[in-house]
Order: structure tokens, then C-alpha cells, then sequence
């Protein structure tokens, strides 16, 4: 039933792709897309895009995950889990589906120049708080022509993004503002096959693959693929441990988000190249990326590849 429903998603988002105009619900866009000029004024400054990301099972298979440069994995209400894509040195042509954004979205997001956040929706009182932040918020009744709806899934699972029609192009490596260090492995580490990050109602895990040189991602105790790519896989997987306290903010029935603090400094597991290294981390304020260190101070490498930034509750 999964391959059957993956299959024909993919059917649908291709015959969405292929016209550039049409009604909900046909795969085509949800209103006219923007003239070339829209499109380049909002590229302007070529930051990253980001995008949020649906992960409830209802949502599964996403389409265009396996092109983001780095996924962070939030907690949101009710123990469940959301996504984070951020794309810099490719656009896919489909990504989704689209969800609503949080409150610690815009202090992760501060590590970027005037990055895009595609997104749909937003608690009431949270809306003025991102059309402050520094960033280009881009949501359907905006971006109109840049988001449609499939035919697979029921709504709210079946909102998707064409990037495309938001930046010309992808703005490249450079945008990456993080601080991540791509290279050889440091010194020590265990030798770590499997390593498993449980949410109050959700779970992620991460096998190590000698063959394919790279972390498979299983969510919920199931296989994680894509609609477009086959299976998600990560050169490196960082578990970063940091405070998730109650925000000021809940859904309507009444479960509150959680805010997710990354900014500050605290400890993190990364796992890369069949291995589990024990690091710090540090972030000192929210213009700031996150460093990740040996005890002696050592900046720690990361393994060339998407990475997956997995955001664990600290004891």
C-alpha cells in the first residue's frame, strides 16, 4: 500500500510540474505564479530556503527532502515531531508537504542572511513576531503561485512548494552560515552501528550503511524514503541535547509548543562514518551558527553529505 501511495504521489507532483497554472487540487498551483521580476526580487541576497516540513505518518513519504542540505527534527505539540529543510546548493522541483512554523523557528533561522521560510501558517500571535524576524516569510496566501495542492492526500497533508517560483535559482554553499566543518574524521569516537532518538510520540533512527557510506534514516520504526529519491540518508547525524521548554504559544486544543533553545552551548552526539563522537556545542547568540568541539577545544568534522540535526531534550 505505501509503494502503491508513494507511486501515485509521484504521478500526481509530475503532472503538477508539468503546467504552470490551474486550480486546487489538480496538482497545478493555487493561484498565478509570480513574474520573473517577483521572483528575482525575493532571491535577492541568495540565502538559503527554508522550508517546514510535515512528519506525521499521515505525511510520509515527503517529496524533496533528499536535496536539502540540512534537516533539523523539532519536537512540536503533543510529543510529535516536525521538520526543517534547508536548501542551499539545490532546488528540487517539488518540496513538501508544507506545514505551519514555531515559535524557535526564527531563533534557529537567525543564523542566516535574510534567509526564505516557506511555510503555511502560524498561531495568531505568532504571526507579527515573523513578519519581524529578519527573514522573507513566503506562505501560500502570499506566494500564491508557488504552492499547490495534491490529489493523493487529504488536506492538511497534501500542500506543496515549488521553489522554483520563489528563488531563480539555488544561492550555493556559501549561504550555509552555520559553522558546520566538512572534512576529516577526528580522532577517537566508538564504533556505533545504530543510534535511536525517541520524542515523547515519535522516534528517529539512524543505521549505519558500510556500503552506501551513509546513516539510513527510519522514522517511527519504519524505512524513511522519498517520493523522488528512494531512501533518506545522512553523512552525518548530530544529536544536539538542549533545553525544550513550554513557549507562550498552543494549538487549539490547548497542547503548547514547545520552544526549542538553541542558542547557548550544552553537549552533542555526532555520528558520522560508522562512529559516535561525544562534542560540545556553542552558540552565543541567535546571528551566530553552532560550533561543535572536542573537550580540548578541537573543531569537529563533519562528513560531506546532507546532515541531520536532531534537536534531543537534555536531562
Amino acid at each position: 500500500m505505501a509503494g502503491l501511495l508513494a507511486a501515485a504521489l509521484t504521478a500526481s507532483l509530475a503532472a503538477g510540474c508539468a503546467t504552470s497554472d490551474g486550480l486546487r487540487d489538480d496538482g497545478r498551483s493555487l493561484g498565478r505564479p509570480p513574474s520573473p521580476g517577483e521572483s528575482e526580487s525575493r532571491a535577492n541576497g541568495a540565502s538559503v530556503l527554508a522550508v517546514k516540513i510535515d512528519n506525521v505518518r499521515a505525511a510520509r513519504p515527503q517529496t524533496g527532502l533528499n536535496a536539502a542540505d540540512i534537516v533539523y527534527v523539532e519536537q512540536v505539540e503533543a510529543g510529535l515531531s516536525r521538520l526543517m529543510a534547508v536548501y542551499a546548493q539545490k532546488l528540487p522541483p517539488v518540496i513538501g508537504p508544507v506545514r505551519s512554523a514555531r515559535e524557535s523557528d526564527l531563533e534557529l533561522l537567525g543564523q542566516f542572511d535574510r534567509p526564505t521560510l516557506a511555510f503555511s501558517g502560524a498561531q495568531g500571535k505568532l504571526l507579527p513576531l515573523i513578519d519581524r524576524a529578519p527573514l522573507r516569510a513566503e506562505p501560500p496566501e502570499k506566494a500564491t503561485g508557488a504552492y499547490f495542492r495534491g490529489k493523493v492526500r487529504p488536506s492538511p497533508h497534501n500542500l506543496y512548494l515549488r521553489p522554483g517560483r520563489l528563488m531563480p535559482s539555488a544561492p550555493g554553499t556559501s549561504a550555509l552560515t552555520t559553522d558546520f566543518r566538512f572534512g576529516a574524521a577526528p580522532e577517537g569516537g566508538k564504533p556505533e552501528t545504530s543510534r535511536t532518538v525517541r520524542f515523547p510520540a515519535a522516534r528517529f533512527t539512524f543505521t549505519w550503511s558500510e556500503s552506501q557510506g551513509r546513516w539510513l534514516v527510519a522514522m517511527d520504526g519504519t524505512s524513511a524514503t522519498t517520493t523522488d529519491g528512494g531512501r533518506l540518508a545522512a553523512g552525518t547525524v548530530v544529536v544536539q541535547y538542549v533545553k525544550v521548554r513550554k513557549s507562550d504559544f498552543h494549538d487549539s486544543a490547548g497542547n503548547y509548543t514547545p520552544y526549542t533553545e538553541t542558542v547557548g552551548s550544552g553537549r552533542a552526539k555526532v555520528l558520522r562514518d560508522g562512529r559516535a563522537y561525544d562534542v560540545n556545542w556553542k552558540r552565543p547568540k541567535a546571528t551566530d551558527g553552532t560550533r561543535f568541539t572536542t573537550d580540548d577545544g578541537k573543531p569537529v568534522n563533519f562528513q560531506h553529505g546532507q546532515v541531520w540535526v536532531v534537536f534531543a531534550k537534555a536531562s
